[in-house]
């Protein structure tokens, strides 16, 4: 079974394939400090429950925006899984996506190449990925499959770590969808600004991307939000495994070659 590993900057998903089809996920939050032993007694338990061992796991990839963490991830797969990982970015892996921005591929979140290989070869293109995570980021990919760039904003949970930090007589807040737009007091128009705001957010930015890009796009929605929205904004899927099936067709694409 191939365990893949999603590490972003506020959780890591951990997601085990039984061939094709998605076994179980977990996600748990990012912690640069975790150790291998760390990761390995927490993981266990959760096989447990689901009929599987720590020796099930035969193959991992790896994609990671915290370098901090690579090395007790590679220490997991080694010391408890007797295997060397793949890990997105290193020497050898090859994505099978055609970048045309002006950075390094190497340079681009793990997480972006992997929802735009998974993307396009589920939904075809052109396409823009809204990745709900610590950014909201926007992946655009043009009809051939090719990473054309994107749009970094903040994070749903970021914005509302900045309010209740910032501002004195503003509370914590969780997200929710609220039933009226004008707030009547402190907490819902707070939960309005947030959850609306994010919608005007979002279909502000893929209406600018679709004039500016030339072409109508089909929007897919993905990140541990993205189902709150489902609904109350026009998505043509919500896919919240997408990042993940894609390291599953990343690996494949590698092991193949």
């Amino acid at each position: 079974m191939l365990l893949a590993i999603n590490a972003n900057n506020t959780n890591t998903v951990f997601c085990v394939f039984d061939g094709d089809k998605v076994r179980n996920t977990w996600r748990a939050a990012t912690n640069p400090k975790s150790t291998a032993d760390e990761f390995a007694s927490w993981l266990s338990p959760l096989l447990a429950l689901d009929g599987l061992k720590l020796q099930d796991i035969d193959a991992v990839i790896i994609a990671i925006v915290v370098p901090e963490m690579l090395f007790n991830l590679k220490t997991l797969c080694r010391k408890y899984f007797k295997i060397d990982p793949m890990v997105l970015g290193e020497p050898g892996v090859d994505p099978g996506v055609e970048v045309r921005v002006d950075m390094r591929k190497e340079d681009i979140g793990a997480d972006r190449l992997c929802n735009t290989i998974e993307a396009h070869a589920r939904y075809g293109g052109p396409l823009i990925v809204v990745d709900y995570g610590t950014a909201t980021n926007f992946d655009v990919v043009d009809g051939e499959g090719r990473f054309i760039g994107g749009i970094i904003a903040t994070g749903i949970n970021l914005s509302l770590k900045a309010l209740y930090e910032a501002a004195a007589k503003l509370p914590h807040i969780g997200v929710r969808r609220p039933q009226r737009v004008i707030g009547k007091a402190t907490v819902p128009a707070m939960e309005s600004g947030i959850f609306w705001g994010y919608i005007g957010l979002v279909e502000g930015l893929v209406s600018r991307i679709e004039k500016e890009y030339g072409h109508k796009m089909k929007v897919i929605a993905t990140g541990g939000l993205a189902p709150l929205f489902e609904g109350s904004i026009h998505f043509d899927a919500v896919d919240p495994d997408l990042t993940v099936r894609g390291l599953l067709r990343i690996y494949q694409r590698n092991k193949k070659s």
